[in-house]
């Protein structure tokens, strides 16, 4: 399964680890997922969505249903 948020499409960033030495290695930055299942009454049914939890900020903010219609335009 890909680490990548079912709504926004954040995914991995590349970087470096960056010790004293200052002798750099490549590392992975993940973002935040979480498995969260959302009830949209307008639709009378549950979904469930891999997100990050900036998503889920905004969806609590908004609503799932408003969320949803703004990502379609």
């Amino acid at each position: 399964m890909s680490r990548i948020c079912e709504l926004s499409g954040k995914k991995p960033m590349s970087g470096n680890n960056v010790p004293k030495s200052n002798q750099k290695t490549k590392r992975w930055f993940y973002p935040n997922l979480q498995k969260k299942r959302f009830y949209i009454p307008e639709t009378d049914e549950w979904i469930t969505l891999k997100v990050s939890t900036s998503t889920l900020r905004t969806i609590n903010k908004k609503g799932i249903f408003q969320y949803l219609k703004d990502l379609s335009k």
